[in-house]
């Protein structure tokens, strides 16, 4: 049975991502959500049942989109200024056509709770 609508694009991804509380993108598979924080070794003097263990700094993947779907043009025109050398930190906005990616990997410094 048809009903001779199309059929809406984003309601077979899995995960809806959110920069400055607007939706980007829609993908299927979200990867490199780690954090690392590296610690060092203390020994104390007159304890010596244990070894404090002192953070040092912490280390981010880069996180990877795969198989996605945006209405960005602005994430299209953002990269292309990446590749030439003029790229600078921003949020991603705009309302135009929709695109297919198969990935896209984004390094950052850290994730913050809303």
């Amino acid at each position: 049975m048809t009903t001779g609508q199309k059929p809406y694009p984003y309601t077979s991804f899995r995960f809806r991502i959110e920069i400055a509380g607007i939706t980007i993108a829609q993908v299927s598979e979200v990867t490199g959500l780690v954090f690392e924080t590296e610690t060092e070794p203390y020994e104390e003097g007159g304890v010596n049942d244990y070894v404090h263990q002192l953070p040092k700094r912490t280390k981010y993947q880069h996180i990877t989109l795969k198989r996605g779907i945006t209405d960005l043009e602005d994430m299209w025109k953002w990269y292309q200024d990446v590749i030439s050398g003029k790229f600078k930190r921003k949020d991603l906005k705009s309302d135009s056509n929709t695109v297919a990616f198969e990935t896209i990997e984004l390094a950052h410094n850290g994730i913050k709770k809303g």
